[in-house]
């Protein structure tokens, strides 16, 4: 029995080829980061792709990659040094209304999806998948001394639970079709833009109620041909940084895009963004 049950604390599940990491797994055997990834808009495979090249090799840093939200809880962050989440605030327990924005749909120009017989039109509708006691898990996470770093869509998660928005200082407020824009340091003395110049991504440009003192902010977008989004101009903060209790929180917004993620600037950031939050010398 007792190999039965050092056996089951040692599984590791993988699926998409995400680690997923059972509740029981030991500190002393776990990863330095724990990171949530992935939705019906962001394949998790990009993202663990990504940051495998940018975080895990590129600093050493090893990360338990995982896609079932139910994860996130107090038991899976015992132990870990470093949260990380590129994800939305929806699941789809019923699937998809439609095709369209996953890893099926046909790109256009192509016949439509046909099917005999034909495949029953759905009126799923997504739901929020954070319950209040992960939002509690992840400010307690914090506060005691762990580390967020919070990337590109996690905003919308800050729609769904005031504790975590409270962590993550700000909450989704949409963002337009994929397009060019100049992500532009504003803070060039900090830690986090070391090194850093100004760069063009096209990406999806995030926009976001921000709630934390200006003073905090370091980084923006802004698309140079003046285009707007829902009357909030062509410019929204893109990056932040805090101590929050004896813990240290970080956001960054590009991220839709592997070419984003592998962005030579935008390397420097992540890299530089996790050793700030680690507390370890460049």
């Amino acid at each position: 029995m007792r190999h039965t049950m050092t056996t089951r604390r040692s599984f590791l599940v993988t699926l998409g080829g995400a680690m997923l990491v059972p509740s029981g797994v030991r500190a002393a055997q776990k990863a330095t980061a724990f990171a949530l990834i992935g939705d019906r808009y962001h394949n998790s495979d990009y993202i663990r792709v990504g940051l495998s090249r940018t975080i895990q090799s590129g600093l050493g840093v090893s990360i338990h990659f995982c896609d079932e939200t139910s994860l996130l809880n107090a038991d899976t962050l015992e132990g870990y040094r470093l949260l990380i989440i590129l994800r939305d605030g929806m699941v789809w327990p019923d699937g998809y209304p439609d095709e369209t924005t996953n890893a099926g749909w046909v790109a256009t120009g192509r016949p439509p999806l046909a099917f005999e017989p034909p495949t029953p039109r759905t009126d799923a509708k997504p739901q929020f998948w954070m319950k209040p006691e992960q939002g509690k898990a992840v400010r307690a996470f914090v506060e005691n001394g762990g580390s967020a770093l919070f990337l590109h869509n996690v905003t919308h998660v800050g729609l769904t639970d005031a504790n975590f928005r409270h962590v993550l200082g700000a909450a989704y407020a949409g963002h337009p079709p994929i397009r060019t824009f100049k992500v532009r340091v504003t803070n060039p003395n900090h830690p986090i833009t070391k090194g850093v110049r100004d760069f063009v991504i096209t990406d999806e440009q995030h926009y976001m109620e921000y709630d934390k003192d200006p003073k905090s902010l370091f980084l923006e977008t802004v698309n140079e041909q003046g285009l707007d989004y829902a009357k909030r101009g062509p410019t929204a903060p893109a990056g932040w940084s805090y101590d929050y209790g004896k813990g240290r929180v970080c956001y960054l917004s590009p991220g839709h895009l592997l070419t984003v993620l592998w962005n030579p600037e935008y390397i420097k950031l992540q890299q530089n963004a996790v050793r700030w939050l680690l507390r370890t010398p460049a």
